[in-house]
């Protein structure tokens, strides 16, 4: 199973007021592993970036002046998503800007049922939130310590790890700690077994025994019980 976890960074919140995308990372898993396969580019958005958005990413207008146009990366970035689920937080949010430039280019949109939006699946699991990426690093023991700002390829790579936790594919460990409240059941470490420091008394009697050596001696010669006698 192939599944891109993926992240955009923008000009501004509003796609509908004209804002572009100017960055993209992508994360591929297979069979929920990261195989390695990233997609990462800047992109320049023939707009100004609003100040508000430049405190979030850090992308200024003089560093994205000289990097591709979306039309330019626009065929490497369809081939790299159209085979696989897309993993995305907030996903309307991301789509909405991807739909966009892929329409000015006359490309067909994503389809909703290509994605899988991790902010409702953590809002399902953690109900009491707070369930933004940084939230949910540190609930699930993602380390998010070089997100001084936010980077499409960064918060892709963080993304995965922490979509692996909510959709329980990482390989369970056997801990004496419960789970979350959503868990059907929490796991348990199993203690190492102590030899006795004396064994039990048989439970049988030797009357008992006596007998069962003779009921085995009515079996003839080829029956099992000789062998454990």
């Amino acid at each position: 199973m192939r599944e891109i976890v993926l992240d955009t960074e923008t000009t501004g919140l509003e796609v509908r007021d004209g804002h572009r995308i100017i960055e993209i990372g992508g994360v591929e898993l297979v069979n929920h592993i990261p195989s390695g396969n990233n997609f990462h580019v800047y992109i320049n958005p023939e707009r100004q970036v609003d100040a508000g958005a430049l405190d979030v990413h850090g992308l200024s207008n003089e560093f994205l002046a000289d990097k591709p146009l979306f039309a330019a990366i626009a065929e490497d970035f369809v081939a790299f998503i159209e085979d696989a689920v897309l993993i995305i937080h907030n996903a309307s949010f991301d789509i909405g800007f991807l739909n966009a430039e892929l329409d000015r280019l006359g490309h067909p949109p994503i389809p909703d049922e290509q994605v899988i939006d991790t902010l409702r699946i953590a809002r399902q699991r953690h109900p009491m939130g707070p369930n933004n990426l940084d939230a949910l690093c540190r609930r699930y023991n993602v380390d998010n310590s070089k997100r001084d700002k936010h980077g499409a390829l960064l918060d892709a790579e963080l993304l995965a790890d922490v979509y692996i936790e909510l959709i329980g594919a990482r390989e369970p460990h056997l801990t004496l700690i419960e789970e979350s409240a959503s868990r059907s059941a929490a796991t348990v470490r199993r203690a190492p077994v102590k030899a006795r420091p004396a064994p039990l008394p048989p439970r049988i009697s030797e009357a008992e025994r006596a007998a069962h050596e003779r009921f085995v001696e009515t079996l003839g010669e080829t029956a099992i019980w000789k062998d454990m006698a």
